[in-house]
């Protein structure tokens, strides 16, 4: 997914919703989720989230929780976010990795952020840490020919 992502985004433009949606649909579709940003960023919702990933999504502790609060670094920076960490999913611990890539129908405006995440459960050896390990992705040519 994230191969494809970078293909379009070198480009010159982020990828539309229209070019996604069969990623949605594949066998990736389970692990992924595609978030709309909200006119204001608070507003931001989930609008597809796949099998695997469907749990409780409000906590902030949980993996859904976690992803959501990241929408605004994605907006902002106008680049994708790999994140890896240590959440809750359907209440086990779980430790994941996760993308978060931004997705617009018109070119500069971010519409939506899509995200793939692989995940195991903690072993009962590993600690619960808090910290969330972020890594930005390369600023795409789209982002740096559209700053000011």
């Amino acid at each position: 997914m994230l191969r494809h992502w970078k293909e379009i985004a070198d480009c010159g433009r982020f990828p539309r919703r229209d070019e996604i949606d069969p990623w949605l649909r594949g066998g990736d579709g389970a692990n992924c989720l595609l978030i709309a940003v909200g006119w204001s960023i608070e507003l931001s919702h989930f609008i597809v989230v796949g099998v695997n990933l469907a749990g409780a999504l409000c906590a902030t502790d949980t993996l859904a929780g976690v992803l959501l609060s990241s929408v605004p670094q994605v907006v902002s920076s106008r680049r994708g976010l790999m994140m890896e960490g240590v959440a809750m999913l359907r209440r086990v611990d779980i430790r994941y990795r996760t993308v978060l890539l931004p997705v617009s129908e018109v070119g500069a405006t971010i519409d939506y952020v899509l995200g793939a995440t692989s995940y195991r459960s903690l072993r009962v050896n590993e600690v619960r840490a808090t910290q969330v390990n972020f890594r930005r992705l390369p600023m795409p040519r789209i982002a740096r020919n559209s700053q000011p």
